[in-house]
């Protein structure tokens, strides 16, 4: 899973990239200032099955844009809400705690780090994270089959004499086509028992 560190402090960038390597977390980038952050982000907006961060660990006190203006800018992009923000500072008062939630943080870790700590709440955010991802897939299988049921279980006017029927859109189409187009039903070609014994009679007569 890809965990991206956001620090000003070379310093700290290191030792979170340390503990996370030890941790068994290889999958990590390092970045200095939010207007890389914003990049890289813009970037992974842009993927096809974005994002693929799966967590960000970002220092509140930064120069020029803050960890704070960073993570509301983040939860209230629809492509990457999703991602968990952790901000990881020496900013210990209760007031900064307060702000770091309002602001959208999934958590909140001070400064020194205690790798215990660190490894813990990383482990717990990203379970939590994956089981999400699950129930969002779970959500989205079953909202295709509900609209799915709910096309088949339509009124679909069918002519007495061709057989054709009108789909959603007005326009007459074959039951081969009608199948194909309005469900995932594949169409083998093949001759029904009716059909069968009705040739053979035919054969026989002839």
């Amino acid at each position: 899973m890809s965990i991206l560190i956001v620090d000003d402090s070379p310093i700290h960038r290191n030792l979170i990239e340390g503990i996370l390597h030890k941790a068994g977390y290889s999958d990590t980038i390092a970045m200095e200032s939010v207007d890389m952050v914003y990049k890289r982000l813009e970037e992974e907006g842009l993927h096809p099955d974005a994002p693929t961060v799966d967590l960000i660990l970002m220092d509140i006190m930064m120069p020029g844009i803050n960890g704070l203006d960073a993570c509301r800018s983040i939860k209230t992009d629809p492509r990457l809400g999703d991602i968990p923000v952790v901000m990881v500072t020496s900013m210990t008062d209760a007031e900064s705690l307060r702000l770091a939630f309002a602001a959208g943080a999934t958590d909140y870790i001070r400064k020194p780090i205690l790798a215990v700590e660190l490894v813990a709440r990383i482990c717990t955010i990203l379970t939590m994270k994956v089981e999400m991802n699950i129930r969002k897939r779970r959500e989205h299988d079953l909202e295709v089959a509900m609209q799915e049921i709910k096309a088949l279980r339509g009124c679909a006017p069918i002519c007495a004499s061709c057989k054709r029927i009108r789909g959603p859109g007005g326009k007459w189409e074959s039951l081969e086509e009608f199948v194909k187009s309005h469900s995932d039903l594949r169409v083998d070609d093949t001759l029904c028992q009716y059909c069968v014994e009705q040739w053979r009679q035919d054969q026989a007569a002839a």
